[in-house]
């Protein structure tokens, strides 16, 4: 190891890497866990990375994966770094320095595995580093390249990219001051997605203490039917058979385009018998049950018993639907039928939209059907996986985060991913004002990221346990509290349903 004013050296099991030390914080980016995904490795489970003699620069974000940019107008809203170049399954670790061992959070990003990357800039993981955790964050292969599903016994294989990180974290972490015993996985939304279906995956057992679930949660999958549906129609686009081998001799960009034109005739259709679980969650690609990788819905198997003994921090936000119907105008044109028929779809009681429009006096359609949708999508789910994994020995804590942006004319409200920079002390980072505005709260920051460093350090975040005779859970807003039972009367409506 060498140090010098602003570098330092550390080794890894693939060779040395040189960081950049800033305010006591040394950050390493870039840094390979498997072989580029490309050539003969296309397709194909993650591979070794090369070793390298000398000391390889970790200074810059490493290439991202291929993948297509966000719709407009999201793509205003979301920071979505696109750095080209094979090698592209890296990650990045911000650290203290060697010679401890610290606790850790590696971080998997969301974006409907189709987007996303570690480098989004409000993912910089100085402040953990500040406060005394290692961060990571990790690149994963995201739409067909992650998820393609063809019956040929390959599956979710940007999972299995998780994992690899996670393997790397296990084997190198020590020499960056992290303690392997003590690693905790965080995501949102598709990264939260991810780390439930981690918590019950057999191939990330032994890989971390504790798991962080923001606004995703353990029933989001695909059954082989579906997958082997969407497979199909995209080889359709591509002009091709549905063989992997041909898929894989399609050009990268050809197969961002049809993934793009798939992505807009799933958003376009809501048709079960053509889409499966897709018309519902409009997610082509996603982990897939190939009774391999992923066994089973992950909700079932850690009902089961998969993930007992890992402490378990989890939430949603209060408008989280928000996010995607709000910025393109959408919750306008939401009327009383199209609420009804949303009811009925997700098999709602009789009288749901009177429950939900009382504790809503003012409250358009649009208004409503959102609520409705934030449920299905992403509360219950998160309440079911706080009811299976309580019943284990491990901690189980809930949050809530309501603090309301002031955005389009604060019809955005606690929106989807709008609690990441508060989690990160990111909020002076660039590309965040059109989602938080210009004066988001620091207070609630510090509250915030200091809970996620105080539950990665010990297991408890520092507010009661969920456990269904109370149901207590953290709002966090301006001024945050402890509520039991949240919305229960709406919460009884789902009894039976996801």
């Amino acid at each position: 190891m060498g140090v010098d004013v602003d570098e330092l050296v550390v080794r890894t099991r693939q060779g040395q890497v040189r960081g950049r030390v800033l305010d006591g914080v040394a950050a390493f980016k870039g840094m390979p866990y498997a072989a580029p995904p490309f050539g003969l490795n296309r397709f194909r489970q993650p591979q070794p990375p090369a070793t390298w003699d000398g000391v390889r620069d970790a200074f810059d974000f490493g290439p991202t994966v291929p993948k297509p940019p966000y719709f407009p107008p999201f793509d205003a809203l979301l920071t979505e770094p696109a750095i080209a170049g094979e090698d592209c399954l890296n990650l990045n670790v911000w650290t203290p320095g060697p010679g401890d061992r610290l606790p850790v959070m590696v971080w998997v990003h969301g974006g409907a595995f189709a987007n996303g990357s570690g480098a989004v800039p409000v993912y910089d993981g100085s402040r953990f580093a500040r406060d005394g955790v290692v961060c990571v964050t990790i690149n994963y292969r995201l739409g067909a390249d992650g998820f393609l599903f063809l019956g040929d016994g390959i599956a979710n294989l940007g999972l299995l990219d998780q994992v690899a990180a996670l393997r790397w974290v296990q084997e190198n972490i020590a020499t960056f001051g992290g303690d392997p015993a003590l690693v905790t996985v965080a995501g949102e939304s598709a990264g939260a997605m991810s780390v439930s279906t981690l918590l019950a995956m057999p191939h990330a057992q032994g890989l971390f203490r504790r798991v962080i679930a923001e606004s995703g949660a353990g029933h989001h999958a695909l059954t082989p039917a579906t997958a082997r549906m969407v497979g199909g129609y995209l080889a359709d686009k591509l002009g091709v058979p549905a063989t992997r081998e041909a898929i894989a001799g399609v050009p990268v960009e050809h197969l961002t385009a049809a993934q793009i034109a798939l992505s807009v005739d799933a958003f376009g259709s809501h048709d079960p018998a053509r889409w499966g679980e897709v018309a519902a969650n409009l997610m082509p690609f996603e982990p897939v049950l190939d009774g391999e990788v992923v066994p089973a819905l992950p909700i079932e198997r850690i009902a089961a018993g998969a993930g007992a003994g890992i402490d378990l921090l989890l939430g949603t936000n209060t408008d989280e639907q928000h996010l995607f119907v709000v910025p393109n105008g959408a919750i306008g044109a939401m009327d009383e039928g199209m609420l009804a028929a949303t009811a009925a779809g997700y098999r709602l009681p009789e009288g749901a939209v009177d429950v939900y429009r009382s504790s809503r006096p003012n409250a358009t359609a649009g208004d409503l059907l959102a609520a409705m949708a934030t449920d299905w999508f992403f509360r219950i789910p998160a309440v079911r996986l706080a009811e299976a994994h309580s019943a284990g020995d491990a901690a189980n804590y809930v949050y809530e985060f309501a603090w309301r942006s002031p955005q389009f004319g604060g019809r955005l409200g606690a929106c989807h991913a709008l609690e990441i920079p508060f989690v990160f002390d990111n909020l002076d980072r660039e590309g965040n004002e059109p989602l938080l505005g210009t004066d988001p709260p620091q207070a609630l920051a510090d509250e915030m990221h200091g809970a996620w460093v105080q539950f990665i350090s010990d297991g408890d975040p520092g507010w009661p346990r969920y456990e269904r005779s109370r149901r207590a859970v953290m709002r966090y807003d301006v001024h945050s509290e402890v509520v039991d039972d949240p919305a229960g009367t709406e919460r009884r409506l789902w009894e039976g349903i996801r």
